[in-house]
């Protein structure tokens, strides 16, 4: 009997997976997982995305939720329930990214946001990890209002944790789209968002390009799912999200040194918004400025704005709109490199909400 103790003893140990309780992945492509923003599914078993903002919806049952991710995916916003969002991190060695435990019994609502953009990271999203014998017990019910909000590091929330003295911190650490102001703003008027943003991005010219422009510039990778230029770069279906509204908050970079040309800049914008157009009949389109601009960078932003509307309106467009920001003056701090702090961001979603509650009726 001793002997058999002692066997038993060693097997148990060499093989603890017997005894533990077994992983119940949800697949990614599960049916009752519902996402928001641009994901690929073209790698079985895997959803990839590289723009910020990308939202996982979910409702669940059990007492603990876990991600699987690629080690190294970034940074993540947790909604779960009615509790305050919090922030979760996928390290560098672990593929399992704890999400909550002990939970009580019944369904559980669940969002997650990814919060930094993963043209570097490259993130990797598994499926979730629930409870053995739980499951997802029913397809999320989202807002029937759609947004879209396509920008630079402004929209993708650069640096807006960082509270570093000289404020030179910008990692993925320290930036969050789940505050940048289009995701306020989309959750001030209970709506769905989608963030197609890079930081460094224009739509003539990204920062420090030639005067006459640069071939990737966002007007290249927009049609694209991914933040991806290859000859393979997988096409988005813009069918599949179709927004009420598109605010366009680019600019800034394209204007960042003194050699840029407004007629370049005030022609990529018509063409864009002839894209946009193209994708989206029936859409409102707002082009916006600010809030890193002062002086006359500001001026000849605003004048190549003002320009574009011009053009589109003797086109026929009757169908777009402009709204300036309050140009930041630090009185709410800043966060890397002079971007929008947090209190900024705030604030422009506070300007921002009013004006686009009246212009949609909502």
């Amino acid at each position: 009997m001793k002997k058999l103790a002692i066997i038993s003893l060693l097997i148990s140990l060499l093989f603890p997976a017997c005894q533990a309780q077994k992983d119940n992945v949800i697949a990614p492509d599960d049916a009752n997982l519902v996402y928001t923003g641009r994901v690929s599914f073209k790698t079985p078993g895997m959803v990839k995305f590289t723009y910020p903002g990308v939202q996982i919806h979910a409702v669940f049952t059990g007492t603990s939720v876990a991600m699987k991710m690629k080690p190294g995916s970034g940074f993540y916003m947790i909604e779960l329930d009615d509790q305050k969002p919090f922030k979760v991190e996928s390290t560098k060695t672990e593929p399992l990214v704890s999400i909550a435990k002990g939970l009580a019994q019944g369904e559980h609502r669940l969002t997650i946001t990814s919060c930094d953009e993963g043209i570097i990271l490259k993130p990797e999203f598994y499926g979730l990890v629930l409870d053995e014998g739980a499951k997802l017990s029913r397809k999320p019910e989202l807002p029937t209002r759609r947004m879209e909000f396509i920008g630079n590091s402004i929209t993708c929330a650069l640096g807006i944790e960082d509270f570093s003295k000289d404020h030179k911190n910008a990692t993925p650490a320290t930036q969050n789209a789940y505050y940048s102001f289009a995701a306020q703003t989309a959750r001030n008027l209970n709506s769905q968002f989608m963030l197609v943003s890079r930081s460094g991005i224009g739509v003539y010219r990204n920062t420090g390009g030639k005067k006459e422009g640069d071939k990737n510039n966002m007007q290249a990778y927009y049609p694209n799912t991914l933040f991806d230029m290859s000859a393979t770069a997988e096409k988005w279906d813009f069918k599949s999200y179709v927004p009420d509204v598109v605010c366009i908050n680019l600019g800034t970079n394209d204007t960042t040194y003194p050699a840029y040309d407004l007629n370049l800049l005030t022609n990529a914008f018509v063409n864009f918004v002839h894209t946009i157009r193209g994708n989206y009949p029936k859409a409102k389109i707002v082009l916006l400025s600010g809030t890193m601009r002062k002086g006359k960078l500001l001026a000849d932003l605003k004048l190549s704005l003002a320009n574009a509307m011009e053009k589109l309106k003797a086109e026929g467009e009757n169908n777009v709109y402009r709204f300036d920001f309050t140009p930041a003056d630090g009185s709410l701090g800043y966060g890397s490199f002079q971007h929008p702090s947090l209190k900024q961001h705030t604030k422009m979603a506070e300007e921002l909400t009013p004006f686009l509650k009246n212009l949609m009726n909502w």
